[in-house]
């Protein structure tokens, strides 16, 4: 069987993941905290049919200056996250909330810590501060029923006024950031975990040993850029379909082959 056949296919396969990954990207694109992906490639193992530097007579200075290899495809290595900044959208939301450079929030899930960028908060039953799903910011701030306003400076003190502007309740509303935020697991729902290779969560004061700051009132957009992705998605369609061009001309040549036969 033809090796072009497999290679082929690999590469098909590999585009069909490179499509998948973008498609997400442009799926979220109005995703509040939202963080683009990208797919990455290696190439296969080789066959050696000839190697470079073998000895081809009596006289040991006399080799071969370049070998025969041949390349058996592609595949996926990871699909790396990149947390650089989105845009911003002026919401006028006191409870809306955008990080200004690294940091993640911190919601408590059945129990477990998991991380978030998305700050769009609202008030449950009780009046504490939870996700749009009713996870629980940490650390937990409940806003008494007599609040007029709530305020939260760029160092994370978040403050519930009354209509005298006198402070009935606070908290320091503090970031979390990670050596490798790439190696976060995405959960779904805006939510990241920590992984071994993300490193353990290091609690800072945001605006200090650089942690961003917090912005009142705004929400962090995603940060897809539509043109890039679309522009992408062009090119890894035209990669499956040369592809699968090379999948034809491969079964053409065997079609060539078999009729010898007949003939």
């Amino acid at each position: 069987m033809m090796r072009s056949l497999w290679t082929a296919a690999t590469g098909m396969v590999a585009q069909q993941l490179n499509v998948d990954v973008i498609s997400h990207n442009l799926a979220n694109v109005n995703t509040t905290g939202f963080k683009k992906s990208r797919a990455e490639f290696e190439d296969l193992i080789y066959q050696n049919l000839r190697i470079a530097g073998t000895v081809t007579g009596a006289d040991a200075a006399q080799t071969i200056p370049t070998g025969i290899q041949v390349g058996l495809g592609v595949r996926p290595t990871t699909v790396h996250k990149f947390f650089s900044q989105g845009d911003y959208q002026n919401t006028s939301n006191p409870l809306d909330l955008a990080i200004e450079g690294d940091g993640f929030f911190q919601v408590i899930v059945n129990g477990e810590e998991v991380y978030t960028r998305a700050g769009a908060f609202k008030l449950n039953q009780d009046g504490t501060m939870v996700t749009a799903n009713g996870y629980v910011l940490q650390p937990e701030f409940a806003v008494p029923q007599e609040t007029k306003n709530i305020v939260v400076t760029e160092n994370g003190h978040i403050s519930a006024l009354d209509a005298a502007g006198e402070e009935l309740a606070a908290a320091d509303i503090p970031l979390y950031t990670f050596i490798n935020p790439a190696g976060l697991e995405a959960r779904g729902r805006n939510l990241y975990t920590t992984t071994e290779a993300s490193g353990d969560p290091i609690e800072g004061v945001p605006g200090e040993d650089n942690v961003g700051t917090i912005a009142q009132g705004f929400l962090e957009m995603s940060n897809v850029e539509v043109v890039d992705e679309m522009v992408n998605m062009i090119v890894a369609q035209r990669a499956y379909e040369m592809n699968s061009k090379a999948i034809q001309t491969s079964d053409s040549m065997l079609q060539v082959a078999v009729q010898l036969k007949r003939s």
